[in-house]
């Protein structure tokens, strides 16, 4: 699995979290998010620091 994907999978197993809503915890939006789960970008070691926190 991409990180997209993986990205992807914990959002909707976690609360059904939206891309919108995840994109408000994160501080970005929600078209970043986007980006990261399509892996035509990813997060800055800051922001998945944030993310593995998030779903731990």
């Amino acid at each position: 699995m991409s990180f997209g994907q993986n990205l992807q999978f914990l959002r909707k197993m976690h609360e059904r979290m939206t891309q919108d809503e995840l994109a408000e915890k994160m501080n970005v939006s929600r078209q970043t998010i986007s980006k990261w789960e399509m892996d035509s970008a990813f997060p800055e070691m800051e922001k998945a620091i944030t993310l593995c926190k998030l779903f731990s």
